[in-house]
């Protein structure tokens, strides 16, 4: 009953996946493609399937047989047997193997649940770094276009210097040059975010260009420590690796068993016919040759689990160091793109009071105008950055 009611729940969320995604529509579910979507869900309903089968797997089966026989002979002629019989051999006692073999399942299902969980969460992540990456581009893209009408601004100059016997050559050349140079890596950001776009439409259907990315808050050190997926996971794994090493250990040891098994004979032959029940028990204990090797074999896979877990919480609180330091340093840049806005906005105020009074041109006034907008651009970018490394503490945590 159980197993059926767990089915029935199975095929009642595989039957109203497509609603979810279609109605979630803040979640972060909707950044992958339905089908992605659907396969980390088959994977959910397999694990919950194949981990009840192996809760229940201590139960032995219930065999039935009916067999029947013809038998010919020269005087007595043709006659026949049937028998049919139903039994079952069931341990009970298997030195606690039953009690850690059930929660042994147990372990290793929410340990594979929370390793899918943790796969789907670093794929949506990856989907919204890219998202991220894009809109960064998009801005280094302003950005270079911006430097470019500055570099053919300060090309005409010098050009005009040149050719008034002012300026040497080198400064044309060096002008022409920087002009060439951010033109091409503005056309290596053009084919960067083609392969973006490409890169997403694997994993999303959405037009990347319409799609809100999440706004990212700096989480505290306890909450990251204290969800983080990677850990829970190998914690998981420890225990699971636990009540493995103790089922091996007591596998060794006594078990005992009942058997029950009814017969029922029809030979067809008067006063032959046949009715009997048969019942017992039985304790056995294997003597095997390896069996102090495979417990310490699965003794030394849980030390190898727990030393994994202790590495694994040893490196969360260096994770969140190197992103709290990189976050620092964006904050620094973006304080000192504020303050060079705050310098170029007064320097352009000031250079159009003189293109007034005839002191500068108007292209004097343009180059001011985008280097100010290029540092606000600047600021813009380095928020992003700022996204993206909190988006690699989010992906690592559970909520």
């Amino acid at each position: 009953m159980k197993d059926l009611s767990v089915l029935k729940k199975l095929l009642l969320l595989s039957s109203l996946i497509t609603a979810v995604h279609v109605t979630a529509g803040s979640d972060l579910e909707n950044y992958l493609t339905q089908e992605k979507n659907l396969i980390f869900d088959y994977q959910e309903m397999k694990n919950q399937l194949e981990m009840d089968k192996l809760h229940d797997s201590w139960i032995s089966p219930i065999t039935i047989s009916y067999q029947e026989n013809w038998t010919t002979q020269p005087r007595s002629g043709t006659t026949s047997n049937s028998a049919f019989s139903i039994g079952i051999d069931q341990p009970i006692f298997r030195s606690g193997g039953i009690y850690y073999a059930i929660k042994y399942s147990d372990a290793l299902r929410d340990a594979n649940s929370r390793e899918i969980a943790m796969k789907k969460r670093a794929l949506i992540g990856q989907a919204i770094d890219i998202l991220f990456s894009i809109k960064k581009l998009k801005l280094q893209t302003q950005k270079l276009r911006l430097m470019v009408k500055n570099d053919t601004i300060d090309i005409r100059r010098k050009q005009e210097s040149y050719d008034a016997g002012i300026l040497d050559s080198s400064f044309l050349d060096q002008a022409i040059l920087k002009r060439n140079q951010d033109t091409s890596q503005m056309l290596d950001i053009e084919l960067n975010l083609a392969k973006l776009r490409s890169s997403f439409s694997l994993l999303s259907r959405k037009n990347p260009d319409r799609l809100r990315v999440p706004h990212l808050k700096m989480i505290s050190l306890k909450h990251y420590k204290h969800n983080h997926a990677d850990v829970a996971t190998k914690r998981l794994r420890a225990l699971e690796k636990s009540y493995s090493s103790k089922m091996t250990w007591a596998k060794y040891l006594p078990t005992f068993s009942v058997n029950a098994r009814y017969t029922n004979t029809n030979r067809h032959v008067p006063g032959m016919d046949d009715d009997y029940s048969t019942y017992g028990f039985k304790i056995s204990v294997p003597l095997n040759i390896n069996s102090a090797t495979d417990i310490e074999s699965s003794r030394v896979s849980y030390m190898q689990s727990m030393t994994e877990l202790q590495d694994s919480r040893r490196s969360v609180g260096l994770e969140y160091a190197i992103v709290r330091k990189s976050i620092a340093i964006l904050n620094r840049k973006s304080a000192l793109a504020r303050k060079d806005e705050q310098l170029y906005s007064r320097l352009y105020n000031r250079t159009k009071d003189l293109v007034k009074a005839g002191e500068k041109t108007q292209e004097d006034a343009q180059t001011m105008h985008n280097s100010l907008k290029i540092k606000k651009l600047d600021r813009r970018i380095y928020a992003i950055e700022r996204q993206q490394q909190l988006l690699k503490l989010y992906t690592k945590v559970s909520h």
